[in-house]
């Protein structure tokens, strides 16, 4: 049990940082931004590659600039060139598959089982003894949050927040909303590709196919998250999804433990659930305008 909570927060920690970057291109900004399944195996593809280089720090930092790079690309299509918010980004996910071929040397998987990681790094500290991975995760993710929720209150944050909100009313006010669209993509993905190379870093390997859906899981855990904390400022946002995260990643591992659905279904069940969470103020506006038909027509009978 001790192995499974372990491992549940590990991986929530981890995989909060694709919430967060959600959180931000999503509800942020109102835009659905596809093209994060790459931008997170980009993450993990630079990161293993420079890390087997014998530099696993800068791994991190490679890995973030990569995944702004492919964000840009996106904003540029998006902005620039008039590709609707969506396509902009499978195309740019669709690029990305060989550059992440490229990353890798040419090869669908890479591992760094016999090079030093920030994980193996840190457990070299004697710090937090069999939790180590966790604390470290958590304070990647912990500073990751904090710095998200700073920048968004800044004046460009707010820019930002406002262009999401409002974007005629941004360009009224002097504001460049294609400057303010693509620093958010690009931090967006940023995040994203952080999350891959944590991963990355914690797993000692990279593969292709290791961001298949990973957009859905984010999205899942944002809502799960929201559901939870409720919908507010963005503070409570942004502790909403690291939440979210770690309660998916539970309901994951009670999935597999108890066998409940099987584990083939458990994409399916968290597109439904995504699906259904996403359509849910369209399906209380059906609800509420038939309970008042209904009462408009009990009162002509009477």
């Amino acid at each position: 049990m001790r192995f499974i909570l372990q491992t549940t927060l590990e991986l929530g920690m981890m995989y909060a940082l694709v919430s967060m970057a959600l959180f931000l291109s999503f509800r942020v900004l109102d835009i659905a931004d596809l093209t994060t399944d790459g931008a997170f195996v980009l993450g993990m593809a630079v990161s293993v590659t420079v890390t087997a280089s014998g530099h696993p720090f800068l791994g991190l930092f490679a890995a973030m600039l990569a995944g702004a790079a492919a964000g840009c690309v996106t904003a540029i299509l998006q902005t620039k060139l008039g590709v609707p918010s969506i396509l902009a980004g499978i195309v740019t996910n669709t690029g990305l598959y060989t550059v992440n071929l490229m990353a890798m040397g040419w090869t669908s998987n890479a591992n760094i089982l016999k090079q030093r990681t920030i994980f193996t790094l840190f457990k070299a500290l004697g710090i937090g003894g069999r939790w180590y991975s966790l604390i470290l995760a958590s304070c990647i993710t912990v500073l990751a949050g904090v710095l998200l929720v700073w920048f968004l209150g800044t004046r460009i944050g707010l820019s930002l927040r406002a262009t999401g909100d409002n974007p005629d009313m941004v360009r009224a006010s002097s504001i460049n909303p294609t400057h303010t669209i693509t620093i958010g993509l690009c931090i967006a993905n940023a995040l994203t590709a952080l999350s891959g190379a944590v991963v990355g870093q914690s797993q000692r390997s990279a593969d292709i196919n290791a961001g298949t859906g990973i957009v859905v899981v984010g999205l899942a855990c944002l809502i799960i998250g929201e559901t939870i904390c409720r919908r507010g400022s963005i503070r409570r946002g942004v502790i909403a999804t690291v939440v979210g995260s770690i309660v998916y990643r539970f309901i994951y591992a009670l999935v597999l433990k108890t066998k409940i659905v099987p584990i083939e279904c458990l994409k399916l069940v968290t597109a439904f659930i995504v699906g259904l969470a996403i359509a849910m103020p369209t399906i209380r506006s059906w609800i509420s305008f038939q309970r008042r038909k209904a009462h408009s027509a009990a009162g002509r009978d009477l």
